[in-house]
């Protein structure tokens, strides 16, 4: 029961979560983290509810637990009035303050609080849900339609859309994902979407999913047509006699004797891929190339003088030796013969002086690889004493060594 900010509709519902630092007591938003399929968020906002007071978000919150460590949270709520990613530019709804340790300790690791923040105002409640998160990183990609589905707007057909929900283990459901609404029909084909396997069931197979299918309302008032319940194991049987559900709604099949459905809803496609890890590629013998370009221009600054990026100490290391061992010590492990391309731009070189945008710092263009990070550094340092900084700045040529 959110507060309504709306005047000729309700609230448009946002939720904000912000974590608080082990050494600080400044509170973070963070930020979104979205990898390809993955599309988990890492603290940050949910998606916005249109016309709710009653939002039931579907983007989660993925956090890090450590059991010995209090991890402050704040959850704000807000009603959205335009796409600024502002806050400040939308109405506060209220706030609630706990830990993660509290939603975790609590009785299914439900945790019921109320919005606080605005006086003299019942902001509502919050309810956080916590669940640890399976090692599971399959990714399923399924399409749904829909054959006959009841009519719900009196001077059309219905605007469908569906709703998953995954099973807790206390028998409540966690909504996961929901469709694109498909305007005035009700033989619907939906669009093919990617959900994350551990989204959708946390790994177990035959773990509960409930699917719920409306009839879309602009104010938000959605009419129930029917739901069915199906698992992943089910589904992972792609098209088939036993991935066509019957859309029921209960209430009508209590009233009426000769009810049968309200519709059927067929699984078109499923399929599935692994979203593999770095260390999966690494384990599969995956080998990274490294190639350095160095730029040898002239706006570097003379390398005689300490104000050069070139300038070689005898007490502190150039900004490009430190580049260098900062990525180039990481990479190497990575690399079986630890010989790397390195290359270099912009200068005159030997014996002719002639520019050069792509010379060999070891001086054999027929091979110029170096013996590890080492290999590189003293190969650098030795076409700083014999090469003339230049100019202009022009790297397309290095970049179209390392593409052949």
């Amino acid at each position: 029961q959110l507060l309504d900010k709306d005047t000729f509709s309700k609230s448009d519902p946002l939720c904000v979560l912000y974590t608080q630092g082990p050494d600080t007591k400044q509170w973070r938003e963070g930020h979104l983290v979205r990898p390809p399929l993955t599309a988990l968020p890492q603290f940050g906002r949910t998606e916005v509810i249109d016309n709710s007071l009653n939002p039931d978000f579907v983007r989660k919150f993925v956090l890090d637990y450590f059991f010995e460590e209090k991890q402050n949270l704040r959850f704000d709520l807000y009603d959205v009035d335009s796409k600024s990613p502002d806050l400040s530019k939308h109405d506060f709804l209220g706030q609630a303050f706990c830990t993660l340790g509290e939603i975790v300790g609590s009785s299914g690791s439900r945790l019921e609080k109320p919005l606080t923040g605005i006086p003299g105002k019942k902001c509502g409640t919050i309810i956080l849900l916590a669940e640890e998160l399976g090692n599971c990183r399959d990714v399923a990609t399924l399409q749904f339609c829909a054959n006959k589905l009841d009519k719900k707007d009196f001077f059309g057909k219905s605007d469908p859309f569906m709703v998953f929900y995954r099973s807790n283990e206390d028998g409540t459901f966690t909504i996961c994902h929901k469709t694109e609404v498909m305007r005035n029909t009700l033989n619907p084909v939906w669009p093919a979407f990617a959900i994350p396997v551990r989204a959708l069931c946390n790994g177990d197979y035959d773990r509960a999913i409930k699917v719920e299918v409306y009839d879309w309302d602009r104010d938000g008032s959605h009419d129930f047509i029917g739901e069915f319940t199906t698992s992943y194991r089910e589904l992972a049987r792609g098209q088939s006699q036993f991935n066509v559900y019957e859309v029921v709604n209960p209430r009508k099949k209590m009233k009426k004797k000769k009810y049968l459905n309200s519709g059927t809803v067929t699984l078109l496609s499923f399929a599935v891929e692994s979203d593999h890890t770095f260390l999966d590629y690494i384990r599969g013998g995956t080998q990274i190339n490294f190639t350095v370009a160095i730029d040898f221009t002239a706006s570097n600054g003379n390398p005689s003088q300490s104000t050069s990026l070139h300038y070689l100490s005898p007490y502190q290391l150039n900004a490009y030796t430190m580049a260098l061992r900062a990525v180039g010590e990481i990479i190497q492990d990575y690399d079986s013969d630890k010989m790397f391309p390195a290359l270099g731009f912009g200068a005159k070189i030997p014996p002719d002086g002639r520019v050069s945008h792509e010379f060999p710092l070891n001086g054999d263009a027929a091979n110029p690889s170096c013996s590890g990070i080492e290999g590189i550094l003293e190969a650098y340092h030795r076409s700083l004493r014999s090469v003339q900084l230049y100019g202009p700045t022009n790297f397309a040529p290095v970049v179209n060594h390392v593409a052949r």
